[in-house]
């Protein structure tokens, strides 16, 4: 499905915004398919579209009228429910009656039956808006980690409220400007504070969070967040615990009634997926298929670096043979990734991360040919310390986000005019004590052990949600649902308070993962240190970006002429620094590229 919109205002006449909200909802439509709808009532309006879910009509969004039941309260919701078995078995032993088996009406029984608590029984990856009619009051629901996104404004009075941001762009209400604040989240990654929105006055639901509106006004709390307590069981017993809640999860997430694949890298995260997926389709005559992404001529040009310290192709090749999976290579040609920069600032409504977004959106296309739903490794590091700077923190920690840790002068590439409102390293500064003051430390802990719990934690709360983020902007954009097994919340909340020493057993990262499906694998794969998410290593790429930039800062009618500094920019594109094969900051020059594109096509207007 595509997402969710609506438009809660106590001074105008919703019943008369229908086409507001059949536009907003419209701007998310990426499926083709006519699936979408709108509710209308005097001061509440909800909109969804898009494909949807397992068991779900056309329209998510319920009012209640099962068994002759006056409609007391509207769901519309974008997402799905892992646990729906389980909670649909619990509502009926409480005598509740559905009208169908749609993940909407299951969240509006359970809203009915235990009101807010409700939220506390799901499970699964989900944004959601509930309607009471009783009390007039909207509550704007998130996923406990944030895979699927919701945005939010206050405007007049009301709330406007969608799934992307141009949804909340489509409502005439709602201008589209960035101030310093979202500037400086665009100029940096995964650093940007929880909520934070980067257009002007917009909002982010954060994870795990419930927003309350009513005639008062809006009112955001926390429903989850990991909970530190001492870790009591031993290293054997927390193997097969880890193991359990991983292959519960997967189980729970191969329901689907599109065809399902899982992307396949030849690293533990997804290997381990996969041979989880494949085992419990062992014996049922289903055959699992598997993706993986490589770049052309990837062998010739790629150069190992601290996070990429071998080529996926010949691990992918070994487990799909292991495991007998119906595989398939998706290989990446250099000029697609220049080509796709505009699909991709489309995607997210924003600039993004270039060529990273551009190789995970082609993936994505060739996967959606074949499938509708896919099983990803992501958040295996974030949970099990898969990072290099995991170890690096517990030897010496440093005073910031880790990887970001080493960036000096974040202000060279700024215009003298916007240095003089925006100072990078003052809101880095700023955003690192904000995030550091949110972690539950246990009493006592102390030298490593407490630096790694701040540094899980920012894992949990800034870098994993920039990683959901983008997984969900590129597949959402080729119609295509990626599920994320890692992320179940009960996992997240065992492994939270696992002490460093399992996890990293056997003086390997991610150790622990790798002895719980140790069996699954081949040696080589079970083995094989972290290398990340391949990137377009290509000479062909980098001069189609270098050509791209010297146009844009030698256009004087350019937006972003007066944002950046064109000497340092020139300067940059003239060296070649930016391609040496070692592990750098997010680069700017495909940042620069998708921001004049997105002042331009956007008209964002920049209001300092």
């Amino acid at each position: 499905m595509c997402g969710i919109a609506g438009w809660i205002d106590w001074a105008r006449p919703m019943a008369d915004q229908g086409r507001t909200v059949e536009d907003m909802a419209a701007t998310m439509d990426c499926s083709g398919q006519d699936a979408g709808a709108t509710w209308l009532s005097p001061h509440a309006a909800l909109a969804r579209c898009g494909r949807t879910g397992v068991g779900e009509p056309r329209w998510g969004a319920l009012t209640g009228t099962a068994g002759g039941e006056p409609g007391d309260a509207v769901v519309a919701f974008d997402g799905e429910l892992h646990n729906r078995g389980e909670l649909r078995a619990e509502l009926a032993r409480r005598g509740c009656r559905l009208s169908d088996d749609a993940d909407a009406e299951l969240v509006r029984r359970a809203y009915l039956e235990w009101g807010e608590e409700a939220f506390d029984h799901l499970v699964g990856m989900y944004a959601f808006a509930v309607w009471d009619t009783r009390s007039e009051t909207l509550l704007l629901v998130r996923d406990r980690l944030g895979a699927k996104p919701l945005y939010w404004t206050e405007c007049d009075g009301g709330v406007i409220y969608g799934s992307r941001p141009k949804a909340v762009l489509a409502n005439p209400l709602f201008p589209a400007e960035v101030d310093a604040e979202g500037l400086a989240a665009l100029f940096t990654v995964a650093i940007k504070p929880p909520g934070a929105g980067v257009y002007r006055n917009l909002r982010e639901l954060r994870p795990g969070c419930v927003l309350r509106v009513r005639r008062t006004g809006a009112y955001e709390r926390r429903y989850w967040q990991v909970r530190t307590a001492p870790h009591t069981d031993d290293l054997p017993a927390t193997t097969a615990e880890v193991r359990r809640l991983l292959g519960r999860a997967v189980e729970s997430q191969l329901v689907s009634d599109v065809p399902l694949t899982s992307l396949l890298s030849g690293g533990i995260d997804s290997s381990a997926i996969a041979a989880l997926a494949a085992a419990s389709w062992a014996g049922t005559g289903r055959k699992l298929s598997t993706y993986s992404l490589d770049f052309a001529d990837g062998e010739r040009d790629f150069k190992a670096d601290a996070l990429h310290v071998s080529r996926d192709a010949p691990f992918v090749r070994a487990v799909a043979e292991h495991l007998g999976t119906v595989h398939s290579e998706v290989v990446v040609q250099a000029p697609s990734l220049m080509d796709e920069l505009g699909t991709t600032l489309h995607a997210r409504d924003m600039p993004g991360v270039g060529d990273l977004d551009a190789s995970l959106l082609l993936l994505f296309r060739e996967v959606r040919k074949q499938a509708g739903v896919a099983l990803s490794g992501e958040g295996a590091d974030d949970i099990f310390g898969g990072y290099p700077w995991f170890l690096a923190e517990a030897k010496q920690p440093t005073a910031n986000f880790p990887w970001s840790a080493g960036v000096t002068d974040r202000n060279a590439q700024l215009s003298p005019e916007l240095r003089a409102v925006l100072d990078l390293d003052g809101y880095v500064a700023d955003a690192y004590a904000d995030a550091l003051a949110e972690v539950p430390h246990l009493d006592g802990e102390t030298g490593a052990d407490r630096r790694l719990r701040e540094v899980f934690h920012l894992q949990l709360t800034r870098f994993l949600p920039f990683l959901l983020d983008r997984k969900d902007r590129m597949s959402r954009a080729n119609g295509l649902e990626v599920r994320t097994p890692f992320c179940d919340h009960r996992l997240v909340e065992y492994l939270w308070n696992v002490p460093w020493e399992y996890k990293r057993v056997g003086e390997q990262e991610k150790g622990l993962l790798r002895a719980a499906v140790a069996e699954l694998l081949p040696t080589q794969v079970v083995n094989r240190p972290k290398s990340g998410f391949p990137f377009g290593q290509s000479p062909t790429y980098l001069e189609a970006i270098r050509r791209t930039v010297r146009e844009i800062i030698g256009d004087p009618s350019s937006p972003v002429v007066g944002l950046v500094d064109t000497a340092a920019v020139r300067s940059m594109v003239d060296s070649d620094a930016w391609f040496s094969g070692t592990f750098t900051p997010p680069p700017w020059l495909p940042r620069i590229v998708q921001l004049d594109r997105w002042l331009r096509e956007y008209q964002v207007a920049v209001v300092l």
